[in-house]
């Protein structure tokens, strides 16, 4: 079963996403956004898949995967640091290059939303975006989080040093 948005679908991951994740998780342009610091290998990757079968209670975690309205793997959008108690969640989410800029994060984004409020209950979401992340900053403000922290020089680059900002939204 997907969960329908205007421009995208979510649904759960299956072994056919594997080729997409392995190319998303070692995509060292992203590490930096995931926390990643060594390569995924096929196998790790088809034992998250298998592992997601399990409820977002038992792990506190979700992947979904966005796909297009004609079935294209567009991306995937993450649920993390679940905590049922306090009903909030983390969210991710990651777009290939070649579907960005159509609309799909963040209809992704509000699909989810609903998702997680009317079925899980949830109360809020939250975010980390590093200060030169322009596409994600504008995506999670036209989706209506809000800034509530900013961690100084949080993530240290070969360029340096940046600011991480915290976003949230009450559902």
């Amino acid at each position: 079963m997907n969960i329908e948005g205007h421009t995208c679908s979510l649904r759960a991951l299956e072994p056919r996403d594997l080729d997409a994740m392995y190319e998303w998780e070692n995509d060292t342009d992203i590490w930096r956004v995931s926390g990643t610091v060594a390569p995924f290998s096929r196998h790790v990757l088809s034992r998250l898949i298998e592992e997601q079968q399990f409820d977002i209670y038992a792990t506190r975690q979700m992947r979904l995967v966005v796909e297009s309205k004609d079935g294209d793997t567009v991306g995937a959008i993450d649920l993390f640091e679940f905590d049922p108690q306090n009903m909030r969640a983390g969210v991710g989410i990651i777009i290939s290059p070649e579907y960005r800029h159509k609309g799909y994060a963040l209809d992704a984004l509000t699909v989810l939303e609903g998702y997680v409020r009317s079925v899980l209950h949830m109360r809020q979401l939250w975010c980390s975006v590093t200060e030169d992340n322009k596409a994600s900053l504008q995506l999670f403000l036209r989706a209506g989080y809000t800034e509530c922290g900013r961690r100084k020089e949080w993530i240290v680059t070969s360029d340096g040093a940046l600011d991480e900002i915290l976003f949230q939204k009450l559902l």
